[in-house]
């Protein structure tokens, strides 16, 4: 029997890793360790005493009374904070789902790689902040990562007995998100509840805004370059609407390989879930005559200028990743409270990386959690700075 932790089991892909472990049997078939998430103490519960967890844990301290109270009677442990939370990490889980959004995830994700766990990365801001540390933890004590991100998934799977040496592209493929379809000018007056307004995937907030303004996609193009360990022109973004081919990779005799899927992320869980084997999943088959055709097209950079904002990261690298994904959450931040426009949010960003180079060498190496950790705060200071000073403009 695997034992098993969820990291952010409340949030979308908490909830599908949920559905698949209780319709495999639930506490049956998996040991559950433990279970994290935020102010949804009630939902946590429900999870813990439905999969017999042994720990349960919130990240807000003032949510620990609701949540002992919610498991009184029952022999599971509670806890709250983000100590409490990478603690939960030590505890001897095989397999973790790291689903914690933002910086926040990589503390408890470090964490169990250093025990030698199986770590389900649905984290993309981990391996964007501290790709290197995040690798060489691996390595140095027998970690195993698994992309759970729908598009490196895939490419993970598609290079499934392949030489990384064959690989000459790997091409990622995005929906363009809520607003890919407005007149450029109109961007400038989206709100938040219209960036939210996804085609076709359904997931938290902030990924959806970010889906939006595919600064997800820029995250996940740096994220393809510290796992994959390709060079940057090496990783292309295609915008393909019907999210059917989740990415693809180019070899270099001219051979794509595409993995095609319905946009359920229960396959992706799944897939990490039952590694090294693949089981029956409940997601939609593919009807190919049904669908009719699929379309792409060339992603454009004045609509989506976090593209070219990943790209100068990935050129600098060290901890401009660190910074990137720091300033990305402020501004996302002030964008959803109404303090910001939709396009502000890009400026922030570039205004955060270009008041940091000012000060000091964003190129530096990451050697330690504690570079990253420094990085992250500096920025989150630089770009609420930013983010004000664009606030007082509108």
């Amino acid at each position: 029997m695997r034992s098993i932790s969820v990291f952010g089991a409340t949030g979308s892909i908490g909830e599908s890793t949920f559905d698949l472990v209780m319709r495999a049997g639930g506490p049956a078939a998996f040991r559950t360790v433990a279970l994290t998430g935020g102010r949804n103490v009630a939902r946590l519960a429900e999870m813990a005493r439905a999969l017999q967890a042994e720990i349960a844990v919130t990240a807000h301290d003032d949510c620990l009374p609701a949540l002992r109270a919610a498991l009184a009677g029952s022999r599971i442990a509670v806890a709250a904070g983000a100590e409490a939370i990478a603690e939960a990490a030590d505890r001897p889980a095989e397999w973790v789902m790291s689903a914690i959004v933002g910086a926040a995830g990589l503390v408890p994700g470090l964490r169990a790689l250093r025990r030698g766990a199986i770590l389900a990365l649905a984290n993309k801001e981990s391996l964007v902040t501290a790709g290197p540390l995040l690798m060489a933890s691996a390595a140095r004590h027998g970690g195993t990562i698994l992309p759970v991100d729908s598009e490196h998934s895939a490419i993970f799977q598609a290079l499934v007995g392949e030489d990384m040496a064959a690989v000459e592209r790997i091409i990622i493929t995005a929906s363009g998100g809520a607003l890919r379809d407005w007149p450029l000018e109109r961007l400038a007056h989206a709100t938040v509840a219209e960036a939210l307004a996804h085609p076709n995937w359904a997931m938290g907030a902030r990924i959806t805004i970010d889906s939006a303004s595919m600064f997800n996609k820029a995250l996940e193009v740096i994220e393809a370059r510290e796992f994959f360990d390709v060079k940057p022109d090496q990783i292309e973004v295609i915008i393909h609407p019907e999210s059917i081919i989740h990415s693809l990779v180019g070899f270099h005799d001219g051979a794509v390989m595409a993995h095609l899927g319905a946009p359920d992320m229960r396959h992706p869980i799944g897939y990490a879930l039952n590694w090294p084997v693949r089981s029956p999943l409940p997601v939609a088959r593919l009807d190919l005559a049904a669908l009719g055709q699929l379309t792409f097209r060339a992603p454009d950079l004045a609509r989506y200028p976090a593209l070219r904002l990943a790209r100068e990261v990935m050129a600098v690298r060290g901890q401009a990743g660190a910074a990137f994904n720091a300033a990305k959450e402020i501004a996302l931040d002030h964008f959803m409270a109404g303090a910001i426009g939709f396009q502000d949010m890009a400026a922030v960003v570039e205004d955060t990386l270009a008041r940091i180079s000012a000060e000091t060498r964003l190129g530096n190496a990451v050697s330690t959690l504690e570079d990253v950790l420094h990085m992250d705060h500096l920025a989150r200071v630089r770009a609420a700075e930013a983010a004000g000073q664009r606030s007082k403009g509108r």
